[in-house]
């Protein structure tokens, strides 16, 4: 049985590492290379995100109770802290179209058309193209959020280059001979920003062909870097022998969360009768079900997910997107209610830990491709999307109790 908000919420700070706004590293243990310190500085440059010393205050004014009111409550706080502070520097690099997504999310769920509006506003900026041509997975994760925009107003001037990219995507070669990207989505990170498009677009079209390169690279990729044993993906073929501190294998929090994400994604458009769906199925359960092994008292997941006491603060993108997947295998029937709705709401809880008075959401690891030191106050655009997808799925999980 679920816990009241309240109690939950006291079980969670009890048992949370606190952290003064200008406190240390996360990982007090290390200390930032000069070329991981170059990276945070970079996505500073391009106005992903920041880490200041002092983000001010922790919010005070949010209801650890996950109805439906507080829920909404909070996704506005931080849905707007963002709005404001990143639509004049909207770009089409996958860092953005993640938020764009976790936008497009909160406006159907709090029925609030400005976060919607934004990112029509944006596809109009950009002429509804992607980044470039034949785009590799990032590149193509924009293609979301104009599918869904075109699902709603049935415009096709929203999809047009997008269908276009995808179709000279199968006719083009899909091998490589680089050394560890010899496949399309060589990188767990793919799963996330590809197959929803392709699911999306068999929505838009009915065409199936979109159905089969999907199923067909997505295959690859899981014999690739899925550990059968484990339930959890490397986050490519160099990580496959990669180990933590402790000795055990290196499987990174977001790395996972991404791919969680995207099957949930993938799956809400993918046809009924597709002989890969129970795949897909499968694998989500096997993944929660690890997942919710390895969640830590405070209700969320360290960087490292097999050696979490190397880190000493969680990380809230991996964590908002193994919510988020929990959440919405809840609500579409695939994960046991009963079993997960207290992993959803503890988690939930912890990321409210994170929200800073103005509406900030700190505790998010800059861009990488495996954990690495970050400040508590650290925050950035695709964690952000992440948490409102996540807040999207436990509103509506919430209404269909």
């Amino acid at each position: 049985m679920s816990l009241p908000g309240k109690t939950l919420a006291l079980m969670v700070a009890a048992s949370a590492v606190v952290f003064t706004s200008s406190g240390p590293w996360a990982f007090a243990q290390h200390k930032p290379t000069p070329e991981q310190l170059a990276g945070i500085a970079k996505d500073a440059s391009r106005h992903f995100g920041d880490d200041p010393d002092d983000a001010g205050p922790l919010a005070t004014d949010l209801s650890y109770s996950t109805r439906q009111d507080d829920v909404a409550k909070a996704m506005r706080k931080v849905a707007d802290w963002q709005l404001q502070r990143s639509q004049p520097y909207f770009d089409r690099i996958w860092t953005w179209s993640v938020l764009y997504s976790g936008f497009m999310a909160a406006s159907d769920s709090l029925h609030d058309p400005k976060y919607r509006d934004a990112m029509e506003a944006m596809g109009r900026k950009y002429d509804w193209q992607l980044q470039s041509h034949l785009p590799n997975a990032d590149g193509q994760s924009l293609g979301q959020t104009y599918l869904e925009l075109y699902l709603q107003k049935k415009d096709p001037a929203m999809i047009r280059a997008t269908q276009s990219e995808l179709d000279a995507l199968i006719a083009a070669p899909r091998f490589t001979t680089i050394p560890g990207k010899e496949i399309q989505w060589w990188w767990c990170d793919a799963l996330f920003m590809a197959p929803p498009v392709w699911s999306r677009m068999y929505a838009a079209t009915n065409d199936r062909k979109y159905i089969s390169y999907l199923d067909e690279e997505w295959a690859r990729t899981s014999d690739r870097l899925y550990d059968t044993k484990e339930h959890l993906y490397a986050r490519d073929s160099s990580y496959l022998t990669r180990t933590e501190a402790n000795g055990k294998k290196m499987f990174w929090s977001r790395g996972n969360g991404w791919v969680m994400g995207g099957i949930v994604r993938t799956l809400r458009y993918l046809p009924k009768d597709d002989p890969a769906r129970i795949r897909y199925i499968a694998q989500l359960k096997e993944m929660a079900a690890r997942v919710a092994e390895l969640q830590s008292n405070d209700g969320l997941w360290r960087a490292g997910l097999l050696d979490p006491e190397n880190y000493d603060a969680p990380e809230v993108s991996g964590s908002a997107l193994f919510t988020y997947a929990l959440a919405a295998g809840v609500n579409d029937g695939y994960l046991d209610a009963k079993l997960y709705r207290p992993v959803i709401e503890k988690a939930w809880v912890g990321m409210l830990h994170h929200v800073y008075a103005d509406g900030r959401l700190g505790c998010i690891q800059q861009t990488g491709a495996e954990p690495a030191p970050f400040k508590v106050t650290a925050s950035y655009t695709y964690g952000v999307g992440a948490f409102l997808l996540a807040g999207s799925e436990i509103h509506k999980m919430k209404r269909m109790r």
